[in-house]
């Protein structure tokens, strides 16, 4: 099997894949003549800018069929947290004088949450979505926040630190109901599970590269058809003027290779990363009495949050030599406050304070999980004094 290779520094165990993925040797091989020599402008009628364009477009449609869309549907932009930008932004500009609200939950990532709070100085409303103790945010909540004065519902498909996959497609059946658009971040999910936009009935869908192993800095935004979005950027008319701005053609084009191969490898890769995540979690908790598990089903396949007892999880990490893995979110880190997160899971300060993420990728074996488990219940017994 052609697993993605380790990053720098072979010896590390990478178990932070949902922080950032290591870009796929084929996806840096199809990449790199957009870095050299076809380094035309896309915008360009010469024969340079042709190919160019060419290579956008067929990235347009790999990230499309991915995706289950059709090609004039996706946006390129330059990430996650400019595509959630747009589409929360962007809907808000176009929306009915009487409609300013916005629904979402209170576990989305802070590209979702900000864009909302920038929306709430300027006199919008926002209705946030509590989660039960699971993690997961119940459809007949989200069904209940809605109402006739409501413009979009943004609800995450998979959260990044828990896991968790949230009723998407039923929150976007109560948000149509109501009149609204429906948005989801996907930024977790693509390449992890299915991501249909159909079967989700959402308007507007989000994807990040980085998390499916293409660079950082590109990212796409699914737009259906007659969807009314007004661009947050202004410039040329680049993406249908939606996204102005000369293109990341190589950025682009690793994307579209990088959808391609994550849509090929998706059946087999997810029960296989299922089951290390499986093994991982039934050695640790073997070998740490009074380990907890957050969010347990209905999760990611490559997710795995749990609680080391009487610890700080980044005490913990910071002795777990070999072991590469997250407290939480990426964005939060070096913060020392429990994980907003697993509190408002009710999670209680102490044991959120022992919390630890690991989330596999591609590059996972069974001598990982193994190494992985031992690194770290070995750093749970030095830090007790055990």
């Amino acid at each position: 099997m052609n697993h993605a290779p380790n990053p720098p520094g072979s010896r590390v165990i990478y178990l932070d894949h949902n922080a950032t993925t290591p870009v796929l040797p084929e996806v840096l091989e199809a990449m790199l003549p957009y870095l050299r020599n076809q380094f035309g402008n896309p915008s360009s009628e010469h024969a340079l800018g042709r190919r160019s364009r060419d290579a956008v477009q067929r990235a347009r449609e790999q990230v499309a069929a991915s995706l289950s869309c059709r090609p004039d549907e996706v946006l390129f932009t330059s990430g996650g947290t400019e595509s959630n930008n747009l589409a929360i932004r962007g809907s808000a500009a176009v929306a009915a004088a009487n409609r300013r609200r916005l629904v979402t939950s209170c576990v989305e990532h802070q590209a979702t949450l900000r864009p909302c709070e920038y929306l709430e100085k300027s006199g919008w409303a926002v209705s946030l979505l509590p989660v039960r103790e699971s993690g997961h945010v119940e459809a007949a909540a989200v069904q209940a926040a809605m109402g006739t004065d409501v413009a979009l519902m943004s609800l995450m498909l998979a959260q990044n630190e828990t896991g968790a996959l949230m009723p998407v497609a039923e929150a976007a059946d109560a948000a149509h109901a109501a009149g609204a658009l429906a948005h989801t971040d996907a930024a977790q999910a693509v390449g992890k599970v299915v991501v249909d936009v159909d079967v989700l009935g959402v308007d507007l869908l989000s994807v990040a590269g980085h998390k499916c192993y293409a660079p950082k800095g590109v990212g796409a935004l699914y737009v259906r058809r007659g969807t009314a979005l007004a661009p947050v950027l202004l410039g040329g008319g680049q993406e249908r003027g939606m996204r102005p701005g000369t293109e990341n053609v190589a950025g682009i084009v690793a994307l579209g290779v990088a959808c391609e191969s994550a849509t090929a490898r998706l059946p087999e890769e997810s029960g296989r990363i299922a089951r290390l995540r499986d093994d991982l979690w039934a050695t640790l908790h073997a070998a740490v009495p009074g380990l907890t598990r957050h969010t347990k089903d209905n999760v990611l396949p490559n997710t795995l949050n749990v609680s080391f007892p009487d610890v700080n999880g980044r005490d913990l990490l910071a002795l777990a030599d070999g072991v590469a893995a997250s407290t939480g979110s990426a964005c939060h880190a070096g913060e020392e406050t429990p994980s907003a997160v697993l509190l408002a899971m009710g999670v209680i300060p102490e044991v959120a304070r022992g919390a630890v993420r690991m989330s596999l990728g591609r590059g996972t074996n069974p001598s990982d999980i193994q190494r992985a488990s031992l690194v770290l219940s070995s750093a749970h017994q030095r830090l007790r004094g055990t």
